[in-house]
């Protein structure tokens, strides 16, 4: 009977991390290549739309102390991740590092949730690309007819005609060009996606700048949202939001909204998806994953203090008006004057979605790679390019997935389904690194996570800790239906995944020096 808790041994991981040839990724991203992946990936919808909704639901201004404790989370996470990349520099992520500690069941069910992260974020982010792209036509005085910019589930009174969905084109567009980009190569991609990094940086900074000097004092006080608070009206008279549950106010406010913005961070996970394509990556891996996930700290802190400080949290709750265009709604309505920066914020938005979604159909293409290369996954996924050695039938199948996604269903199933994958990878990665410290501590580590150590392992407990937390202040639908899919991913592991592993069928892929692959007995200790 097959062990589902067998590991995949370190010593075949690192033979495939040393070798090189037709069969393998190409490396090509250096540590400002990594670092701009990273702040890519992060700085996108997260910033731009789940600050003012962190405020509105649950922290009120006190939205920086919650940006403050889901960058702990994400930090005691990535030094971990730093960590396990450095040592084992090899694409799939969260799911590589647990299939070497933790086992092949554990590294299932990370690799089946890193697909709430990264697939059905993707898709997520394409459709408010869709909506933006639509925001931005407006200032020119056109805009997408609504059937061919909105789901076949959709529909909404426009000019007084109830128009319906059809297809949601400017979202399946997006899906398209960028899958294409990615098989044409990750250098292609890295150096469209550095310049988009440049330009919404540049944008955000601006905001910050000219921001601060419309900064009203009264609308930081109180600085926590209190208990007691009155619940948010809207112009009928119908409460849109109230403050009695224990993650709406106060401290609790304060976990509940890192909940909230925790998705704002995602991202810097998805440059360990890259490993395998770093030229260096005992070096660069720790600076692409660290110093990313500290820029964008940095500039979160200081955008949620100018947000809500421009306009009052409570405005936020109301969707009538600082609803999802909360950061153009702040500056057309505090900011006299700098009209044309609520035109450059959309151009902003627009243009951090598209990196966003970039990064995460690529980092989803290496998870399925590996999952592959392991029999966990169909062998397509797993095939490159002969000329631009990507695993562009991996991209083409997310293209048809995740443009199918975009295109038919509305953007709103999503929820924070993105935020429990991506979370529950961070528990694993942190549990993993201190498994690994007990279980091989002569192994070479290039970087090492800080107080890490078996007998005081400070860094991966509080990953934990912290992550879980989150977890917990998550709403209970979007538990409820993380649960459903991690059933499902049971359900699919049992039917096709365990049958197929190479590992319980005692399989090892042998490095391309060796021209040819092995059958060898199982290790007897090991299944």
């Amino acid at each position: 009977m097959a062990n589902l808790f067998a590991k995949k041994p370190l010593a075949q991981l690192l033979g495939e991390a040393n070798t090189s040839g037709e069969g393998t990724l190409k490396r090509t991203l250096g540590a400002l290549n990594l670092m701009a992946l990273g702040v890519g990936a992060i700085i996108g919808a997260g910033l731009f739309v789940r600050t003012a909704a962190a405020a509105a639901q649950a922290s009120g201004p006190g939205v920086t102390l919650a940006f403050i404790v889901a960058a702990i989370g994400c930090a005691f996470a990535g030094l971990c991740y730093a960590e396990f990349a450095a040592m084992i520099p090899i694409a799939g992520s969260a799911y590589t590092y647990a299939y070497t500690t933790m086992g092949e069941l554990v590294a299932w069910i990370i690799g089946w949730a890193l697909i709430m992260e990264y697939a059905l974020g993707a898709a997520t982010v394409s459709i408010a690309w869709s909506e933006y792209l639509n925001k931005l036509l407006e200032v020119f005085g056109t805009s997408m007819p609504y059937n061919l910019s909105h789901s076949p589930f959709e529909s909404s009174v426009v000019n007084g005609v109830t128009e319906h969905g059809l297809i949601n084109l400017p979202a399946l567009l997006v899906i398209v060009a960028l899958s294409l980009l990615l098989i044409k190569g990750t250098q292609e991609s890295a150096m469209f996606n550095a310049v988009i990094v440049v330009v919404k940086v540049a944008i955000v900074l601006i905001f910050i700048a000219v921001g601060w000097q419309f900064i009203d004092p009264a609308n930081h006080t109180p600085y926590l949202i209190p208990e007691n608070a009155e619940p948010v009206k809207n112009a009928a008279g119908t409460v849109v939001r109230e403050y009695t549950a224990w993650n709406k106010h106060g401290w609790g406010g304060i976990m509940g909204g890192a909940a909230i913005v925790f998705f704002a961070f995602i991202g810097f996970d998805a440059v360990s998806t890259a490993a395998q394509e770093a030229k260096n990556p005992k070096r660069d891996m720790p600076i692409g994953i660290l110093g990313s996930l500290a820029v964008c700290t940095i500039l979160y802190i200081l955008f949620g203090h100018v947000l809500t400080g421009v306009a009052s949290w409570r405005e936020f709750a109301d969707p009538a008006l600082g609803g999802e265009a909360s950061v153009t709604y702040a500056i057309s309505a505090h900011m006299p004057g700098y009209e044309w920066l609520a035109t450059a914020v959309t151009v902003a938005i627009l243009a951090g979605f598209s990196s966003v979604i970039l990064v995460m159909l690529m980092g989803q293409s290496r998870v399925f790679f590996s999952m592959a290369n392991d029999g966990l996954m169909p062998k397509a996924f797993s095939e490159l390019h002969p000329k631009f050695r990507t695993p562009y039938k991996s991209n083409l199948a997310l293209l048809v997935f995740v443009g199918g996604f975009a295109a038919f269903v509305p953007g709103s199933l999503a929820g924070d389904l993105t935020s429990f994958g991506t979370l529950l990878a961070f528990v694993l990665v942190s549990a993993g690194v201190w498994i690994m410290r007990r279980s091989d501590p002569a192994q070479h580590r290039p970087f090492r996570a800080p107080l890490s150590s078996p007998s005081f392992p400070f860094v991966p407990i509080m990953g934990i800790v912290v992550c879980v937390g989150m977890i917990l202040a998550l709403d209970l639908f979007t538990l409820k239906v993380a649960l459903g899919w991690m059933i499902l991913g049971f359900i699919v592991y049992f039917i096709y995944g365990q049958r197929n592993s190479k590992l319980q069928q005692g399989i090892v892929v042998v490095p391309k020096e060796m021209e040819e692959q092995a059958f060898i007995e199982p290790d007897k200790d090991n299944l």
